[in-house]
């Protein structure tokens, strides 16, 4: 199914898949981001609407990568694994990276946390980037 050249099936299949990503990434560095966080673990517990509401972000994180790499593949090929993955590292250097660390360092959280939450949107983004290339 498409939309102005973006795959519709492609954008839900990586915004299941880097949210499935991020729950493999909370869950493996959770203590250390609750630490780094200042939270505990009653402070996190998992609220299904909370759920909802980051699914429906990256599922829309997905779709505007879909267009950027849609716009930036080469000719009539369509969106490339190599386009996805450009363009997935060049959002996150430009605008995910630069406005966590501003956000953080005013917050004056510590940078273990910088680190965790940007090293997840990274691996969101990427995961995005090729889903959305190859299929």
């Amino acid at each position: 199914m498409m939309f102005d050249g973006i795959d519709l099936l492609a954008v839900l299949a990586a915004a299941a898949a880097s949210f499935v990503f991020g729950a493999g990434w909370y869950a493996a560095l959770g203590r250390v981001w609750m630490r780094a966080a200042g939270l505990t673990e009653a402070d996190t517990r998992p609220d299904p609407k909370v759920f909802a509401v980051a699914f429906l972000c990256q599922l829309l994180m997905a779709f505007v990568l879909a267009g950027v790499v849609y716009h930036v593949s080469p000719g009539a090929e369509g969106p490339t694994v190599r386009a996805g993955l450009i363009s997935a590292g060049m959002i996150w250097a430009g605008f995910v990276l630069t406005t966590q660390i501003v956000n953080h360092r005013f917050q004056g959280a510590p940078w273990a946390l910088t680190a965790v939450d940007c090293g997840h949107w990274l691996g969101v983004l990427l995961i995005q980037g090729l889903v959305i290339g190859a299929l």
